[in-house]
């Protein structure tokens, strides 16, 4: 794509980033065809390729963002399925970034949007604000048609209320700052690695790292959740909120550098894919801040999903047989965002069970952060789509690797839903999931030889 910024213009970083993305693209439409906004509304402005060119349009001409840019950047998922689509290797991620940071400093937003995105920023970083806005929501459910017809904002309100849990989990043992080491019969030790304590999953799911500490521990790995980590920034990084996102990010690769410069660290393990993705990039969005650019860059080469790092370790037999079929849901930010694909169907198929892949795969479920409470109708039509597509494999349950799709997707559909992490844990000698507790037990201990 021909462009026309001028020299001052490139002087800036962000404004060369992107123009070189932008000379990247070739306007071939291939992004057209697995784009779920394109493939569910029609319209070109809400593709890839008709964003790029409202966007180029914008930065280009230093403009500040108007209502229509806005309505049809804020329509994208950022599941990045055009980068796994494209064959010219834009990299629309950092651009949408790019995107939405601008217009976050250029636009007046309506007072209810304003006040809505400034809520989740103010409550969704933080574990003990959410934990009382949840016990909120579940008091404001039985008012859940009431708050529906409020004008301009009952859909979004509603939709908050829709994806509260009904209980909340209590507090874990294993959701605190501390050095879990392996058991004295486990493996010869194997490494030591940081354990992503995060935000929003800690809250609703702090069973997911509890399981991942078993798994890691069981394979003869020490874990550690050092004090003063906390969200990665990639929930307000996703809403242009930068200084936020930027905040968080620079506390997070703080706690870490500390400790790979004091016992090391072999690995940072991150069980939420949509966190991984963002931590990845904190090289990319570091690179021009003196003080952490090296830091940063650090911190992401150490970024793995846990299944990535199992499976580099070697997944030990499993101590049941099970004839349970999973049907398994890939995340955006785990296979588009990381490219992360083959590991979490192999490992769980070592593991003795038998994996399915869900027809029209590399469609998002209408998660993507904050998304399914933002645009909550076309979030709704794509877990509609999702569900139906599980649901005619006929699986016993469902597995993936980000709590966002496993609120999303959980919500629509009465099969269990768990976390990879879980039924890894399971095979090889943890406790059995509780989202499983209702299935019939067709799993046994494995036979002795």
């Amino acid at each position: 794509m021909q462009t026309n910024f001028s020299l001052a213009q490139l002087a800036d970083p962000a404004m060369a980033a992107s123009e070189k993305i932008l000379r990247t693209c070739v306007h071939c439409g291939f992004c057209t065809a697995t784009c779920p906004t394109y493939l569910l509304l029609g319209d070109e402005l809400d593709s890839p390729r008709g964003r790029i060119y409202l966007i180029k349009d914008m930065l280009e001409g230093a403009k500040p963002a108007t209502a229509e840019v806005v309505k049809h950047v804020d329509r994208c998922l950022s599941c990045l399925s055009c980068m796994t689509t494209c064959p010219s290797g834009v990299h629309y991620m950092h651009l949408v970034d790019h995107a939405r940071a601008h217009i976050e400093t250029t636009y007046a937003r309506p007072p209810e949007d304003r006040w809505l995105r400034s809520l989740l920023a103010f409550v969704l970083p933080y574990p003990n604000r959410f934990r009382l806005a949840l016990l909120g929501a579940k008091i404001g459910q039985p008012l859940r048609s009431v708050v529906a017809r409020l004008p301009r904002v009952g859909n979004r309100l509603a939709a908050m209320l829709d994806l509260a849990p009904a209980a909340l989990p209590g507090r874990n043992p294993t959701d605190r700052p501390g050095v879990f080491p392996p058991p004295a019969n486990s493996n010869a030790p194997r490494g030591r690695v940081a354990l992503l304590r995060g935000c929003a999953q800690s809250v609703l799911r702090p069973d997911f790292n509890e399981a991942a500490i078993r798994l890691l521990n069981r394979h003869g790995v020490e874990v550690v959740q050092p004090k003063g980590e906390g969200c990665c920034g990639a929930l307000t990084h996703h809403m242009g909120r930068e200084d936020s996102a930027h905040a968080f990010a620079k506390r997070t690769i703080d706690a870490w550098i500390a400790e790979i410069d004091g016992k090391g660290l072999d690995a940072i393990v991150v069980t939420a894919s949509g966190c991984g993705t963002t931590i990845k990039d904190y090289g990319f969005m570091f690179r021009n801040d003196p003080a952490y650019a090296e830091k940063a860059a650090r911190v992401s080469a150490l970024a793995k999903d846990v299944t990535e790092y199992v499976a580099s370790l070697g997944l030990m037999e499993p101590v049941i047989e099970s004839d349970l079929v999973v049907a398994y849901h890939s995340a955006c930010s785990m296979q588009h965002g990381q490219g992360i694909r083959t590991e979490p169907k192999n490992l769980l198929k070592r593991a003795g069970f038998t994996v399915k892949d869900v027809p029209e795969g590399h469609i998002c479920c209408g998660s993507a952060g904050t998304y399914n409470i933002l645009q909550p109708e076309i979030a709704e039509r794509l877990r509609a789509r999702k569900v139906a597509n599980i649901e005619r494999m006929q699986p016993d349950l469902v597995a993936t690797g980000n709590i966002g799709c496993v609120t999303q997707i959980g919500k629509g559909t009465a099969l269990p839903i768990v976390h990879t992490v879980e039924l890894l844990d399971w095979a090889t000698g943890g406790p059995r999931p509780e989202a499983l507790a209702n299935l019939p037990d067709r799993a046994a201990p494995m036979a002795a030889e």
